[in-house]
């Protein structure tokens, strides 16, 4: 297998922290579940997870996450009574391995004991074919004949951040099958784990001890044979589509996989990943390190994937465990949609339909938080319901324990305007006008309707403001007139009126039924208004940079180290409240890059090049959406050595696992698919120049030097483009199964690409700060 199809590591460090990082690494996932990349001895300590997507619990007064299963997968060996696992033997070497191609985890560890030695090798994959499935191959070997014990089943000891989150529960045999069932504390869901073997050497035994449900099996291993068994592995729980019987379910699932065999498991998932692949591989020739991280990030977002119709989105720390207690953010929208809408328009559906399921949640927040406001407020941190998981004291201070007030749940307004765009976003792209008509339009308007119950009219300067926000720059909270925010709600008011617009030509009565149902008639008018009057902070005449907000500039002017140096303790927060950042211009993440990421056609090259130097050595990348923003400008204004730089982080993040684990007293380890969307984006939309709208595909390629070519296949008004990019040329070829023919923008002249076609167009630059010419 090629180098930038797989991953490992050929040694094991047991630091707990090493343990943490490599179980991000190596996580495997479905959409439905995610299974950490821990070894198959491992337990809770180890911080083994099975996290499951869609389902959420609350103990207490603690924080509300999602809810963990017990691990079928757990398997540990003991040579003549004595236990073998990495954390307490004599490891003679060891691997572990993910496979990118087929989501294939795998282990090897070499054992030296007194008399004998002992080789272990296990793969596992979570079934992309049948969500409910995990599957292990698992085997050993010895060098001399000895007493074998297995011990494998199910691990009840589960790990909770904020738990138990499972009660009552309940060990079983059924015939050959275990099963371990629970039930959640919030809301009396029934989760099952069930476990099938086709293990028929040695003598088994059941017990259940220690909160486990095993299988012992005792054989007398012959030296240098191979003994191997397979474990079939389902979780099925309350609400799964078409589960009327939970636990029954769970018992035909694995029933069937054990059947059915493991190569026939295995053969069905590989096909599906495949597909994922053909339609979403980019391709880099000449950087084997960009390739990879980049195929990784891929990778990431694949398996992040919600289950078709599952009513489910993408958490922020995906299904890595329970940080941030697996809730949706803006990160979805904002920096994962865009890679789904040009490679699985279907999955970017799926992933706005939870939004259009979480409406009334939105209504609901907009109604209680603050003075009450109309429409729809999104969730900061959006569970299965869309009401707000995110706490008022949302961050601890490690110097005095004590949580610190903060602004993300009810200031940062931006979020309802993200889902506005990402909703037109989708029908502007796909042509598709479904997601419109059954329950988009509606979210649209309410998110306009937020905004203007929210703003205010100031009668002496003839304007509406936002007073008193949160922009993605977090230290800086409660500020007036953030760029970003202000922006994004003037294009929802513009969507909004566009959105009245379509229906209005097509789907006359459909409209008059929406517009009678919310009873939001008579505000269009008011809509048309405010995007007319809504004050947006404009460049300055001389200098060219954008204030992020009222009086920006008037904080202390001081460099991002200089700040850190203010720190009392490493893992300090630098916002909130007396934060070091707050009384400086020091900004969390991209903010005024951020908008210019997003509405970069409405200004300048010189105007985004202002601002880019300025806000850059400002900003202290305190979050792992930060790299990409200023990697897509970077690119967009010439500066590619800059635009790599941030590629590389951002699409190295997770592949290294390089990131701050802890924000004041909270744990922040697992994957970023933020990121991984946003290296996706740093890749097409940066150095490709990709920007699709409705008429069109622009490509205006920024291409790294040290890439020999880009090529990458898209979907654009449900049709399929293959594109390959080098450093004098842009080839496009258009799928024989296209319906249409498509108007291409590249360099700025356009062509016409029909069904089955290719263009070509050749050209070379004379210089960076000319135009290029091209050959006829």
């Amino acid at each position: 297998m090629s180098e930038s199809w797989k991953i490992g590591v050929n040694k094991f460090l047991q630091d707990k922290e090493s343990i943490m990082r490599n179980g991000n690494i190596f996580q495997l996932s479905n959409g439905y579940m995610g299974y950490r990349g821990t070894l198959d001895e491992f337990g809770p300590e180890e911080l083994v997870g099975v996290t499951l997507a869609g389902i959420f619990d609350k103990v207490g007064d603690a924080w509300r996450e999602p809810v963990n299963a017990p691990n079928g997968a757990y398997t540990k060996l003991s040579l003549n009574g004595k236990e073998f696992g990495v954390l307490d033997s004599e490891i003679i070497r060891h691997s572990q391995s993910l496979a990118l191609s087929n989501a294939l985890f795998e282990r090897n560890t070499f054992y030296r004991t007194t008399q004998n030695r002992l080789h272990t090798k296990s793969i596992r994959f979570l079934s992309a074919s049948i969500p409910n499935l995990m599957v292990v191959e698992y085997s050993f070997s010895v060098e001399k004949d000895t007493r074998i014990t297995v011990r494998t089943g199910i691990d009840f000891n589960i790990w909770d951040l904020n738990g138990p989150h499972l009660t009552k529960l309940k060990a079983d045999k059924q015939e050959t099958a275990l099963t371990v069932a629970g039930i959640t504390h919030e809301s009396g869901k029934e989760l099952v784990v069930a476990e099938r073997i086709d293990f028929n050497e040695g003598e088994e035994i059941h017990v259940v001890e220690n909160r486990q449900n095993l299988r012992i099996i005792s054989l007398d291993a012959k030296g240098g044979k191979t003994y191997t068994f397979h474990k079939y592995i389902t979780v099925v729980k309350t609400g799964d589509p078409d589960v009327s019987k939970v636990r029954s379910t769970a018992l035909q699932i694995t029933d069937h996989a054990l059947k059915r065999g493991y190569d026939a498991c295995l053969a069905d998932h590989t096909e599906q990943w495949k597909e994922k692949w053909n339609a979403c591989d980019v391709i880099i020739e000449g950087d084997e390190e960009s390739q990879l991280a980049l195929r990784y990030s891929i990778f990431q977002l694949l398996m992040a994937a919600p289950v078709k119709n599952s009513g489910n989105s993408i958490p922020a720390r995906a299904l890595s465990g329970q940080v941030y207690k697996g809730a949706i953010f803006w990160d979805t929208e904002m920096f994962m949609l865009p890679f789904f809408l040009y490679t699985c328009p279907e999955v970017g559906a799926e992933l706005l339909r939870y939004r259009i399921n979480t409406l009334d949640g939105a209504r609901r927040k907009a109604k209680t938080e603050g003075i009450g406001y109309r429409g729809a407020f999104y969730a900061w941190e959006s569970q299965e319901t869309g009401d707000d998981a995110c706490t008022y004291f949302n961050i601890g201070d490690p110097t005095t324990g004590r949580d610190l007030r903060t602004y993300f749940r009810d200031k940062q307004i931006h979020i309802s305007g993200d889902v506005a765009l990402a909703m037109w976003e989708y029908f502007r792209l796909t042509g598709d006008d479904s997601l419109l008509r059954n329950g988009g339009a509606e979210v649209i308007l309410e998110c306009a309707r937020f905004y203007y119950s929210y703003a205010y009219f100031k009668k002496d300067k003839n304007r509406y403001e936002l007073l008193d926000v949160t922009g993605p720059d977090e230290y800086h909270e409660r500020v007036n007139n953030n760029i970003f925010t202000n922006k994004i709600a003037q294009v929802t008011f513009e969507v909004a009126l566009d959105t009245v617009h379509y229906l209005k030509e097509q789907y006359p009565d459909e409209l008059a039924a929406l517009l009678k149902k919310i009873s939001i008639e008579d505000e269009i008018a008011l809509f048309e208004d405010i995007k007319e009057k809504l004050y947006v902070p404009q460049p300055d005449a001389e200098t060219g940079i954008i204030e992020q907000f009222d009086a920006y500039f008037k904080l202390e002017d001081i460099p991002v180290g200089e700040v850190k140096k203010r720190k009392i303790h490493p893992d300090e927060y630098m916002g909130a409240g007396q934060g070091v950042a707050v009384p400086t211009q020091v900004i969390k993440q991209a903010d005024v890059i951020m908008m210019l990421n997003l509405f970069g056609e409405q200004y300048s090259q010189e105007i985004k090049k202002a601002n880019w130097e300025y806000y850059e050595p400002r900003t202290e990348h305190g979050s792992s959406l930060s790299y990409c923003a200023y990697a897509l400008v970077a690119a967009d204004i010439g500066k590619t050595d800059w635009a790599y730089k941030y590629f590389l982080q951002t699409a190295k993040l997770d592949l290294e696992a390089k990131y701050k684990v802890w924000v004041g007293t909270i744990f922040m380890g697992g994957s970023h698919p933020g990121a991984n969307g946003g290296a996706w984006m740093a890749a097409i939309r940066g150095f490709a120049g990709l920007k699709a709208d409705a008429e069109k595909i622009n490509i205006n390629p920024n291409l790294y030097k040290k890439w020999n070519a880009l090529s990458f296949d898209i979907f654009h008004r449900q049709d399929r483009f293959s594109v390959r990019i080098t450093a004098d040329k842009v080839m496009v070829k258009a799928s024989g199964s296209n319906k249409k023919d498509h108007l291409l923008n590249i360099r700025g002249k356009e062509y016409i690409c029909a069904p089955g076609k290719e263009v070509e167009v050749n050209y070379h630059s004379v210089n960076s700060n000319k135009p290029y010419i091209y050959d006829q």
